[in-house]
């Protein structure tokens, strides 16, 4: 997943249904930002355990996708976003990412989807935007030179296409983007017969506004609240269904109202930062559970405004990645550790109603109130941290004056605690900014104190 950020009165995200015979057992997102994950032939075990119909990986990596021959699982692959411009141009280019990629193992990896990017849209650079249904249309008709016609061509978004998204009747795409990438696509996807994917988190819309949307409501616990559309009078009775309506009559909005729809990421994260709330293990099973349930429910259930349609899905994400850059809830939506034991049980088959191993008490969902510092790693590899701490001091603005020799809080030979001291600074000074606490896994947030004697350390208060 790339992560999604959220604007409080967008309440909206996507979703496409799927009018065909598509299974609804969802699938799980691969990603790999992580340097303890599990060989590719171990992860192919730990899916098929997961009961997971289907598998998306961010990449077309060759080892994976030959662990994954004779699964019968179906697999979607990916086409970096860096190379789609010049793919848009390059029919050549376009056939041999295919003739690479593709060819060697197919049928038997069951490869089925080809997602050109992901979140395109979310990407400042717009020159490739407007490359984006030009490059999936080069994919296409090498599928077709190929006789690769089960393989279908789409492209995940964000709920950032969407301009407005509340109440779910006023969908609407981005001004800026419907004429010259949007209509397009769905024309594309029209006459491909292919998904409009989607990438939906209520954990995100939740997070943003938690005083004016319930947590049960975001978490899909049944008969807790509903909301009323006040101009179509259709009723809801949680988040997901209400963030895929809007995409629907945003949809309908563009002349596209049957464009079938493909959940391509959701999820809840199991931990994060302290100043991130409602990430626990006990909201993720839950989430995820009542998610599983939702989409594999018989009859198909659907939405208000679209009753009885099927989404095909995909959970975010298999394992907790450690290298995945941005806030801590980033590291933390997998459904397995690194080690690949369960976080908590979970079956994406739908199959299991009740599960016997107790999930840990849920923490407290309101917001952090108190001084937060940012420490370092103990036990980082010197060098890498000896480089995150000089970029901190090189930002100026006397992010380290106390650590130079004479200063407060100068230690002689502790790496760890200028370090961590520099870390703080940084944070207290940029986070309003942008600045974050992680410089690339080796800070975590504490709430406890680290000042010693005459050194005081920055805090962040919230």
């Amino acid at each position: 997943m790339s992560f999604i950020w959220f604007i409080p009165f967008l309440l909206c995200l996507l979703f496409s249904p799927s009018n065909g015979k598509i299974a609804a057992k969802p699938g799980v997102n691969y990603g790999q930002l992580g340097d303890n994950l599990p060989k590719p032939h171990e992860s192919a075990k730990l899916i098929k355990s997961l009961k997971a119909g289907r598998v998306k990986i961010y990449d077309a990596n060759p080892k994976i996708l030959k662990a994954l021959q004779n699964t019968n699982i179906q697999v979607s692959i990916m086409v970096p976003n860096e190379i789609i411009t010049n793919m848009s141009k390059s029919q050549t280019l376009a056939n041999k990412w295919i003739q690479t990629n593709v060819v060697p193992f197919y049928p038997h990896t069951k490869i089925r989807y080809i997602l050109v990017g992901n979140e395109i849209l979310s990407q400042p650079d717009n020159v490739t935007w407007f490359n984006l249904v030009p490059a999936m249309r080069k994919i296409r008709k090498s599928l077709v030179t190929h006789k690769l016609k089960k393989i279908k061509v789409g492209t995940p978004l964000a709920i950032d296409c969407l301009e407005t998204s509340f109440p779910p009747s006023s969908g609407k795409f981005r001004t800026s983007v419907t004429k010259s990438v949007i209509v397009p696509l769905l024309e594309f996807i029209k006459r491909t017969k292919s998904f409009f994917f989607v990438d939906v988190y209520p954990y995100f819309a939740w997070a943003a506004d938690p005083v004016n949307i319930k947590l049960n409501y975001a978490l899909l616990e049944p008969n807790v609240s509903s909301y009323t559309d006040p101009v179509s009078g259709l009723l809801y009775f949680d988040l997901l269904e209400q963030m895929l309506d809007a995409l629907f009559f945003a949809m309908k909005r563009a002349g596209y109202p049957d464009t079938r729809l493909f959940i391509a990421e959701t999820g809840w994260p199991n931990g994060g930062d302290i100043d991130q709330i409602g990430a626990s293990i006990y909201n993720a099973a839950v989430y995820n559970r009542n998610v599983v349930k939702r989409l594999t429910e018989k009859p198909t259930r659907g939405t208000p405004l679209k009753p009885g349609v099927v989404f095909p899905s995909f959970i975010f994400a298999l394992y907790n990645e450690n290298l995945k850059p941005g806030p801590g809830t980033e590291r933390h939506f997998g459904l397995l550790y690194p080690n690949g034991s369960s976080i908590y049980d979970i079956d994406l088959s739908g199959q299991t109603t009740e599960y016997k191993k107790p999930l840990p008490k849920p923490t407290t969902n309101e917001p952090y109130k108190g001084k937060i510092w940012c420490m370092a790693v103990r036990g980082a590899n010197t060098t890498t941290l000896g480089g995150a701490l000089s970029y901190a001091c090189g930002q100026g603005n006397g992010t380290c004056d106390p650590i130079q020799p004479g200063g407060k809080c100068f230690k002689p030979d502790s790496l760890f605690w200028h370090a961590s001291y520099a870390f703080s600074s940084y944070w207290a000074q940029f986070r309003k900014s942008g600045g974050s606490c992680y410089f690339d896994g080796l800070a975590v947030q504490t709430a406890i104190n680290p000042s010693f004697g005459r050194c005081k350390f920055p805090s962040v208060t919230l």
